[in-house]
């Protein structure tokens, strides 16, 4: 017994493409920046230093005193000296008396005139130093700064500007040349 065969043919599909691709554009424009920077706040004040000078002793030594003392000074040496002469004459009074009539004749005045009479120096001489050391008194306060800075910071201002994106999507286009087929027959 012969059975039937199925006998199948097939054609295929062929397709004529058209391809456009895909554009795309995309651009990052640069940030806007902006930054700027203000001027720290800077206050000072001082306290001036303070000198003191104190050269009175030094003008003391070299004979120079206000006026109000100097003529303290000198009344009190005129009583000094008036007293001084006051004593003087009554010694030399007293040494009169006592010695008058004693046929003395005239000596008595003469002694008290030699006691009296010439210079009498000073002595004895030395080098002295005008005006002494440590007569100059000095006295420093010391000034003082203060500073006070305010800290200003940046100004800092940024804008990002955005993204140019255009996108032109591709196409794929087709043309069937031939069309598929399936072809079957029964054979005997």
């Amino acid at each position: 017994m012969k059975l039937p065969q199925i006998q199948i043919r097939t054609t295929d599909i062929q397709m004529d493409w058209q391809k456009q691709d895909p554009i795309q554009y995309i651009k990052q424009p640069s940030a806007e920046l902006s930054i700027s920077q203000p001027a720290a706040i800077l206050e000072m004040s001082t306290t001036p230093g303070k000198l003191t000078i104190d050269s009175s002793d030094a003008r003391r030594d070299l004979g120079f005193f206000p006026t109000g003392e100097m003529i303290e000074r000198y009344a009190q040496e005129g009583k000094n000296e008036a007293a001084k002469g006051l004593v003087r004459r009554m010694q030399e009074g007293r040494q009169m008396r006592e010695s008058a009539g004693k046929g003395q004749e005239g000596t008595v005045i003469q002694q008290i005139a030699k006691q009296n009479h010439g210079p009498k120096r000073a002595g004895p001489y030395n080098i002295e130093f005008v005006p002494s050391v440590g007569s100059v008194k000095t006295n420093y306060h010391p000034g003082k700064l203060d500073l006070n800075i305010t800290r200003r910071y940046p100004q800092i201002n940024v804008q990002v500007n955005k993204v140019i994106h255009a996108y032109t999507p591709g196409k794929i286009t087709g043309t069937m040349i031939q069309r598929p087929r399936v072809d079957i027959d029964v054979l005997r």
